[in-house]
């Protein structure tokens, strides 16, 4: 199957869920509830809603822009639209994301490994050290974790081979609807459980004690994060994009459900842990130990830790798809690679990274790299270098370099006022920028 420029989305409301899709991820359901918690309820959620809104959307239109008006993979979009040399930052997305969806598939196959036990009923203990030694026991273990990092990157591969439309597309018309409604269902069980609107109120409740600098710092780092920004996936979902769709409206409502599935993440997990009794700053603890001891405890708990684990896996795929889509799509279109052999050169590269990510949990837990384990380093330097360089260049691209492109893709379905499409500009080129630098600076 090759990959031309004429395949693309069979509706916007596909793309809109796919791109949600990839935005929301595993960062909805593990790091926002604490994330949250720990820096003070409501005083946390409205400067990120405020950023997302603000800084989040204007550097969402920038990547889908420079995507669609250059109708090609991240590197050759930004060459095509913006000259010889900024295709670096598109490269720079890409080769990021590559590293991402590499120690991001060892998460998505543990999610796989706990929806299995949750399945045939293993795993629901009531004493969290104990599940937490059940945890470090399996992570430490190469063989099985590679075992289910490779059936991760499997189910991706099935889903990227048949492309756009008959693969991504149609998924995600079928996942995400799926993720609300068994968050939904999770919702509806915590905050009926004895105690668990006091999970509501810790949630909802501004704390203003517990808000400072880097509570503040913390909400704008997550609004970069929860996007799904500089990572080469946007420039790629945006090239798909018919001219004709609406490029603001579209971008509108996918930071909507970023931000949704952010709140309902949220609601799905903390009732449950206050309900219990549990530790509700636990961390990513949350996902593999603090919550399979609350469905040990919980009526039916068995059934609701396979959904709890279904929205695990479903939110991992709608980003690992992405991902590989990046990758896939800087081969075929810069490269030229058939669609087959750009996915399996991709897969082999994130298998081998893989398992240096996966052994930095046991046989390599002892080498590090400026302190860190393998993993932890590519986390890092993904999150804190790669994504930042990228979506700093495309935003200076996009408002300074190609801005009569960008206006050109935002004024081919709706017209606006000059007025608005100076402040666009404005916040893309001159805000968004500063906002990249102040979140790079303060994680490094």
């Amino acid at each position: 199957m090759s990959e031309n420029v004429s395949s693309g989305w069979g509706s916007r409301l596909g793309f809109i869920l796919a791109s949600a899709g990839s935005a929301v991820g595993l960062g909805a359901i593990w790091k926002f509830p604490y994330m949250a918690g720990t820096n003070g309820g409501s005083v946390f959620l409205l400067p990120y809603i405020f950023f997302t809104v603000t800084v989040g959307i204007s550097l969402l239109i920038a990547e889908f822009a420079m995507g669609r008006a250059g109708r090609s993979g991240p590197m050759e979009s930004l060459t095509r639209v913006c000259g010889r040399g900024w295709g670096f930052f598109g490269g720079i997305g890409v080769f990021t994301v590559f590293l991402i969806l590499s120690f991001y598939s060892c998460v998505g196959g543990w999610c796989i490994k706990y929806a299995a036990d949750a399945v045939v009923g293993r795993g629901l203990i009531s004493d969290p050290a104990l599940l937490g030694s059940h945890f470090g026991e399996f992570v430490s273990d190469g063989f099985r974790s590679y075992l289910y990092l490779l059936v991760f990157l499997g189910i991706t591969a099935l889903v990227v081979v048949r492309g756009i439309e008959a693969g991504i597309e149609r998924v995600a018309k079928v996942l995400m609807p799926a993720l609300f409604i068994l968050m939904l269902v999770l919702i509806v069980r915590g905050v009926t459980l004895p105690g668990g609107i006091k999970g509501v109120e810790y949630l909802f409740a501004p704390r203003w004690e517990d808000f400072n600098a880097s509570a503040l710092f913390n909400a704008m780092g997550f609004c970069f994060f929860s996007l799904s920004l500089g990572a080469g996936t946007m420039i790629t979902y945006g090239s798909y994009l018919s001219p004709k769709a609406d490029l603001p409206g579209a971008v509108g409502w996918i930071s909507v459900l970023a931000i949704m599935s952010s709140v309902l993440g949220g609601l799905m997990v903390l009732p449950a842990v206050f309900a219990f009794g549990l530790d509700p700053t636990a961390g990513p603890g949350l996902t593999f130990v603090t919550m399979p001891a609350i469905f040990s405890q919980m009526p039916f708990g068995q059934l609701f830790a396979v959904f709890f684990y279904l929205c695990l896996v479903v939110a991992a795929l709608t980003s690992s798809v992405s991902m590989l889509e990046a990758c896939t799509a800087l081969l075929t279109r810069q490269f030229h690679t058939s669609r087959p052999k750009a996915i399996a050169v991709t897969l082999a590269g994130c298998a081998l990274v893989g398992l240096a990510s996966t052994l930095s949990f046991g046989a390599w837990s002892d080498v590090k790299l400026f302190g860190k384990t393998i993993f932890d380093l590519l986390d890092y330097m993904t999150s804190n270098v790669g994504m930042p360089l990228s979506t700093f260049g495309i935003a200076i691209a996009a408002a300074w370099i190609a801005w009569p492109a960008t206006k050109r893709e935002l004024l081919t379905s709706r017209a606006l006022s000059s007025g608005r499409l100076t402040f666009i500009r404005i916040m893309i080129g001159l805000v968004s920028p500063l906002f990249v630098v102040t979140v790079a600076l303060g994680s490094l």
